[in-house]
């Protein structure tokens, strides 16, 4: 009796949790059309959640502090997020990990292209390093958020970043490039 005891508490603690709880691993949501693998559909009300960017422009190499939030007493237990041009169907750019409760993800066979949750406790925010690539026009970061298998919201939009030019400016705001003439400068 007391080795089905055992037998019987094992089982519980290491199957019935994946059974009933939220997947563990991304798989779950599609990189392309960033819907999870559901037969739920998404929500069509405005989404509790917010995503927020620390820069309106940015330069290639440059690191932009991303934030996916629950608003109010909403929280969620998966997601996945990317930063795609305006009109893009695929990720540009590649996150690092600054929370522990996400993880890197491959699209398109690009490492680190997409962020997603590393575990299903839980959360109200996360947040992340965006780094920006080259030959990007204007993006928006993008997320699907798993409040559970019944309930999630597909295609949240961040605001749009815009890329600037590197070309230096002084304090007229007009630019001190050099004007060449006849390919002579």
């Amino acid at each position: 009796m007391r080795r089905h005891s055992c037998f019987v508490f094992l089982f519980c603690g290491i199957f019935l949790s994946r059974i009933l709880g939220f997947p563990q691993t991304n798989t779950s949501i599609d990189c392309d059309s960033l819907l999870p693998n559901y037969q739920a559909e998404p929500q069509t009300a405005a989404p509790p959640y917010l995503i927020s960017v620390s820069f309106d422009n940015f330069e290639p190499g440059n690191e932009v502090q991303v934030t996916l939030e629950a608003l109010k007493d909403a929280n969620f237990k998966g997601f996945i997020l990317q930063a795609r041009e305006i009109e893009g169907d695929s990720p540009v750019g590649t996150f690092k990990i600054t929370d522990p409760n996400t993880k890197v993800l491959e699209c398109h066979n690009m490492t680190n292209s997409s962020l997603g949750h590393a575990n299903s406790d839980v959360k109200q925010k996360v947040t992340t390093t965006w780094i920006a690539p080259r030959d990007v026009r204007d993006l928006q970061f993008l997320a699907t958020v798993v409040q559970d298998l019944e309930k999630f919201w597909v295609g949240i939009q961040s605001k749009t970043l815009t890329p600037t030019h590197s070309e230096s400016v002084n304090g007229t705001g007009k630019s001190k490039r050099k004007v060449c003439f006849e390919s002579i400068c």
